[in-house]
């Protein structure tokens, strides 16, 4: 399974299991805010006493891979599969330079 790079930028809310903001900038420079459940992010146990930022990864779905005239190769990802992830601008597809991408 592949995942989105992501900066973990703070702790939002302590409803369990807490939940943290991530924000993802994508190849064409955009930043995209996500609050979502930090057991979906990352793998440290993050509350409210953590030290921000921290790395964190987004599990998507590669949709398409292409190289831009300019040589650089970019993906088309979805965060909707496999655990319904949004932005707060409620969107889940992206376009990112192939350098942020992981495996989960």
């Amino acid at each position: 399974m592949k995942s989105v790079k992501v900066e973990i930028t703070r702790f939002v809310d302590e409803d369990q299991p807490g939940f943290v903001e991530c924000v993802l900038i994508d190849a064409e420079g955009r930043r995209h805010t996500f609050i979502e459940k930090s057991p979906i992010v990352s793998s440290a146990n993050l509350w409210s006493n953590s030290g921000y930022p921290q790395a964190g990864s987004i599990a998507c779905e590669v949709r398409e891979v292409w190289k831009h005239p300019e040589g650089r190769v970019l993906v088309r990802v979805s965060t909707e599969e496999p655990w319904g992830v949004e932005s707060t601008e409620g969107l889940t597809t992206f376009v990112l330079s192939s350098s942020q991408m992981t495996d989960a």
